[in-house]
């Protein structure tokens, strides 16, 4: 076994390794950029390596630097995670040339799979089912529509050497193709360095089932199936394992399907076979066809180690050091259902944009599984992935597990950026899901439900005025003659101010008058009602939603002109395209700026028709949060 590793990744993955690594007696190094000098992975490993700058090309990206950090701390193996360097295969190749251990799979097997087209003909030679589609090395756009048509719409754009939805469009009708075409290769070419595509047929009725293989170069078992079906965007938020509805001979065939991918490349490690299932009328086993393969861990791992107690990074840490696979598939089980949730800094409302800012406050349940890189204090940055923890839980039954997942979400605490929470919380009560009617066009069918922006209720309103006052410092006792003490406290919601008028009886006791409604609150362990926390000058109420709202000091306001003249910058980002110049009529939802960030593209589009007035960006102007990007010429 190892006696130290090097840990080319960052965040929540670089912290689960290292604790399984410690586990074992293994001594971990840590890298990090500029913007994660503080972070948890650096303050947990044995010791930590600067190699640049925050922008992933000058730091996780780079490969010699990592490398060399290995070298001068004494490392013997290189372990990737996810993301990032995880899947070059010459970024594996220089690893080992430098006299280090690449713990994953070989150069060959990750560039035998790392294009989306070469795989499904390896695929289909090895006896794997694929799905119809072109696969081949043409990419002219007019030669594309024409094989879209051949296929027939509705058809999916997949970048070829694309993942977590990048790179990946529904086009349902052929006048749609080339704008997507277009935009699909763009951001290919952005995230992957590779703006080829494929064309394939989409299954309208479709479920994301992958098979967890693992191998050691010669042999390999699989450890069951998870269901992914539930995402957004492409990008899963709730993964369980096993899959819902999933029979044993359809479990045979999809896991022998998997065992034989992953031996047709003499796959060594821990990696993921995806495929695609028609949900429409059950599971069959001759339903499933493969979509492509993950040569490297999962994000959502932790569920497959919930129901087969393996611990796959030690799975992965041994292989690599040369033991053969630990277990037969005969000695495989699964026990009992799990589940993880996605927990990411991001606007659902507003179309699950990418959040930044400062973790005031985070707490999880004690009963739930928690895989996270941040705690209270610490910063989501705009360089990286927004994931802020993964909530993981087990039980004896699928239903039981997500009443599991269901508690375990509602103690889940965050304050001082917007996240995803209320979003998982309605998701995982949401009729079909707890049914197990899972397909991928879940959240899209019921978006309006799922992604509603939290509205505060009369009483959370009145939980967070008597919490605000503590911050205000207005004292909840004192003196006056036949009245009680009366404080007015001024909140602010979204686009309003709210006047709360708090009676003060006692350091305990307070009436709250909202509107026409009157509350009369005790605190009780700590509290008001429900829990609240004060950070900044904001105070944050975690009740049925979690709601925040600004204290106004009446004695400090501005003025602020609000109006739909201007598009402002959602989030921090690079400018990839401007679609619009000065003087320019436009109508409403056309196309005018092109913003990256996280990796994804987001395009602006006008509010309303009108002349543009200002274009203050161009291509490649690096842009923060509510930068001016466009301005319309004021309607008359």
């Amino acid at each position: 076994m190892f006696r130290k590793i090097l840990i080319a990744n960052r965040g929540e993955i670089a912290c689960r390794v290292i604790r399984t690594a410690h586990a074992m007696g293994v001594r971990t190094v840590a890298v990090y950029s500029d913007a994660d000098a503080a972070a948890q992975h650096v303050l947990q490993a044995d010791e930590a390596v600067r190699i640049g700058p925050a922008p992933v090309a000058e730091s996780y990206l780079r490969g010699d630097l990592i490398i060399q950090a290995a070298l001068d701390t004494g490392a013997e193996a290189i372990h990737p995670g996810y993301g990032f360097l995880s899947e070059n295969p010459d970024f594996v190749d220089a690893v080992k040339a430098a006299g280090l251990t690449f713990i994953g799979p070989s150069a060959d097997a990750i560039r035998a799979m790392g294009l989306k087209d070469a795989a499904k003909v390896l695929m289909d030679q090895a006896g794997v089912p694929v799905v119809p589609g072109y696969h081949g090395e043409r990419q002219a756009p007019d030669f594309l529509a024409t094989q879209a048509a051949q296929i027939g719409y509705p058809v999916l754009i997949k970048a070829v050497a694309g993942g977590g939805g990048k790179g990946m469009r529904l086009v349902e009708q052929a006048p749609d193709f080339q704008e997507n075409l277009a935009s699909a290769q763009a951001e290919a070419q952005t995230a992957f360095g590779n703006a080829d595509v494929l064309i394939e047929k989409y299954i309208t009725s479709p479920r994301h089932i992958e098979v967890q293989v693992f191998g050691d170069g010669t042999d390999a078992v699989h450890l069951f199936e998870r269901d992914c079906s539930l995402q957004r965007r492409h990008q899963k938020v709730i993964e369980e394992a096993p899959a819902p509805g999933m029979s044993d001979d359809v479990r045979a065939a999809m896991g022998e399907a998997a065992v034989k991918a992953a031996k047709a490349i003499g796959y060594a490690g821990a990696g993921t076979i995806e495929f695609i299932v028609d949900g429409g009328d059950g599971l069959h086993a001759d339903g499933f066809w493969f979509m492509e393969m993950n040569t490297r861990l999962q994000v959502e791992h932790p569920v497959t180690e919930a129901i087969t107690g393996i611990d796959l990074v030690e799975w992965q840490l041994r292989v690599a050091a040369g033991e053969p696979l630990p277990a037969r598939q005969g000695d495989l089980s699964i026990t009992g259902h799990a589940f993880e949730a996605r927990l990411y800094a991001e606007d659902v409302p507003s179309g699950f944009l990418p959040a930044t800012g400062i973790i005031d406050h985070l707490a999880f349940p004690s009963n739930a599984r928690i895989d996270s890189g941040v705690i209270a204090g610490d910063e989501i940055s705009p360089w990286y992935d927004p994931m802020i923890a993964k909530v993981t839980v087990h039980g004896p039954d699928r239903a039981r597990a997500l009443r599991a997942l269901s508690a375990a979400l509602d103690a889940t605490q965050v304050a001082g950026t917007v996240t995803n929470l209320g979003f998982l919380r309605r998701l995982s009560r949401a009729p079909d899901f707890m049914t197990g009617e899972v397909d991928t066009g879940l959240i899209a069918r019921d978006a309006e439900q799922l992604c509603a922006a939290p509205v505060a209720t009369a009483k959370e309103i009145a939980i967070a005025a008597v919490t605000a006052a503590e911050l205000a410092q207005v004292p909840l006792t004192g003196f006056t003659l036949w009245a009680p003490l009366e404080r007015q406290i001024i909140l602010h919601d979204r686009d309003q101010d709210l006047a709360v008028v708090l009676q003060v009886k006692s350091a305990t006791a307070c009436d709250v008058v909202v509107g026409d409604t009157r509350f009369s609150l005790l605190r009780r362990g700590g509290n008001w009602g429900l829990p609240a926390v004060l950070h900044g000058d904001c105070v944050t109420v975690f009740g049925d939603e979690t709601v925040t709202f600004a204290i106004v000091d009446p004695c400090d306001r501005e003025g602020t002109v609000v109006g739909g003249d201007t598009i402002l910058a959602p989030m921090p980002g690079l400018v990839r395209d401007v679609a619009v110049v000065m003087g320019q009529t436009v109508e409403k939802g056309d196309r005018l700026i092109v913003l990256e960030a996280m990796k994804m593209e987001h395009v602006l589009r006008a509010p309303r028709g009108g002349i543009v007035s200002t274009v203050p960006v161009a291509v490649g102007d690096q842009v923060i949060a509510g930068a001016l990007m466009v301005s319309l010429e004021p309607e008359t």
